[in-house]
């Protein structure tokens, strides 16, 4: 450059994410840290920020990370996402309150992770009316559960199994364990198009359910429900 050379529009961002890179390897070496803010970790994909997750298979996992979120009717849906590591607790009252904004009243439950339980989601579920699921804050009460209370607990462990079965759903089936795409933008489409994909398989299914039901095809509440989750 130096000499005249004046580098095309697509070398301009490269240039720049090299210096950049270069400034943070040089003020950790100068200051003998092992970590800088906004670490750049790909020259080609600058926005990805490596996530420390401590599993066994791998430590650090470099990609987007995302809340998901499952309604009452099965769909799933988009509440975060970023290519940084984030608390996943801090954005638990806007999915309350884009949920209200949809259906015009609060859910019934809030069926949630340990991470979520802070008391500040606790204070809010409880001003709503919402109950969450969980044990509460605090050391283990002595007294006994009764038995309604135990079956209702482990009624909301089994229907939180549904995000997890989501996420393995969209991972296999679906390209969300394998983003193929380079770009920022084509990433985040990416994975908004797998979780949109498989809402579309869920409303086909729906449909699907109601023709046979329409035509009496459902001999049976048992066999009906066999065929809606197959």
């Amino acid at each position: 450059m130096s000499e005249g050379y004046a580098p095309v529009k697509k070398e301009i961002p490269l240039l720049l994410t090299i210096m950049e890179l270069h400034r943070q390897q040089q003020y950790m070496y100068d200051h003998k840290v092992h970590s800088v803010p906004d670490r750049i970790v790909s020259i080609h994909q600058p926005w990805i920020r490596p996530i420390v997750r401590g599993k066994a298979k791998t430590a650090t996992e470099f990609g987007a990370k995302l809340d998901v979120s499952i309604d009452e009717r099965g769909y799933a849906r988009i509440e975060h996402i970023s290519f940084r590591a984030y608390n996943e607790s801090q954005y638990v009252q806007e999915a309350v309150g884009r949920y209200y904004k949809r259906t015009g009243h609060y859910p019934e439950r809030l069926l949630v992770d340990q991470i979520y339980r802070t008391r500040d989601n606790r204070a809010f579920c409880k001003q709503y009316g919402i109950r969450m699921s969980g044990p509460k804050l605090g050391r283990p009460s002595a007294k006994q559960q009764s038995g309604k209370e135990k079956k209702q607990e482990y009624q909301d462990n089994t229907d939180r199994i549904g995000i997890e079965r989501e996420f393995s759903l969209e991972k296999h089936s679906y390209g969300l364990g394998l983003i193929t795409t380079k770009l920022e933008a084509t990433q985040l489409s990416s994975i908004a198009l797998s979780v949109f994909v498989s809402n579309l398989f869920k409303m086909q299914r729906r449909i699907l359910c109601a023709f046979m039901e329409k035509w009496g095809l459902f001999p049976s509440p048992a066999e009906r429900f066999v065929i809606i989750l197959a």
